[in-house]
């Protein structure tokens, strides 16, 4: 199973590195955050198919984050891990709303295997996740299949994960921010023109011989797609 979006919670910057360049050498895209309520910001915000939590953590510890993510009904697949492996603690994770428990130390290709798992858990769990529609143009993930009226419409893997982006929020305005950190894995602003790009190129596949334009640029704000004139 590859390019699921993962989201590191551990306070431990070496460990953190690690498990980082680990998954992405797997193909996935993984982000970490080194406290608490930085991982409870970026867990409620961001888009991310596994959340990897450790449950020692400053700031917020990992199982308040857990029960504060459920509470606002955010189900994202969370694995802990822990140095706490006794049946009670693992009782106490799951409890507040953990998915997995897998006590330290453990081997990354056991952390690997159960990350996947619950990645295809959630991927199964109901078709809005794997198919989008907005107006006549239909976006399916698992086959990366785009049509408009129809018409299968070829797409680049960069555009076809920032088109993914925007129809998953669609009715929504999508800000460039987002799209950095989402689309291409940035947490900085690279002063270029590559979201402009890709969003012109996007758009004259898409739009390009419709009378019903789809993509907007929402002025100061950023960008949406919705079925209707801007």
């Amino acid at each position: 199973m590859s390019d699921m979006r993962l989201l590191v919670i551990e306070d431990d910057s070496e460990a953190a590195a690690y498990l980082v360049k680990a998954f992405r050498e797997q193909g996935h895209l993984a982000d970490h955050a080194a406290d608490g309520l930085d991982g409870y910001a970026r867990a409620s915000e961001g888009d991310y198919d596994v959340l990897i939590v450790d449950r020692m953590l400053p700031k917020l510890d990992g199982l308040s984050l857990i029960s504060s993510l459920r509470a606002q009904k955010i189900e994202t697949p969370v694995l802990i891990l822990s140095a706490l492996g006794q049946v009670d603690d693992r009782v106490k994770g799951l409890r507040a709303g953990g998915d997995d428990y897998l006590p330290k130390p453990y081997a990354f290709s056991e952390l690997l295997a159960r990350v996947e798992a619950l990645g295809r858990r959630k991927a199964g769990a109901g078709t809005q996740e794997t198919l989008y529609r907005v107006a006549d143009l239909e976006l399916d993930r698992l086959s990366h299949k785009l049509t408009r009226a129809g018409q299968e419409i070829p797409l680049q893997p960069r555009e076809f994960r920032l088109l993914e982006y925007l129809m998953k929020h669609a009715g929504q305005v999508v800000t460039r921010t987002m799209l950095l950190e989402n689309v291409w894995d940035y947490h900085f602003d690279p002063q270029t023109n590559v979201i402009d790009v890709h969003i012109s190129r996007l758009r004259s596949k898409i739009d390009k011989g419709h009378d019903t334009q789809l993509l907007h640029t929402i002025r100061g704000a950023g960008y949406m797609i919705r079925d209707g004139a801007a």
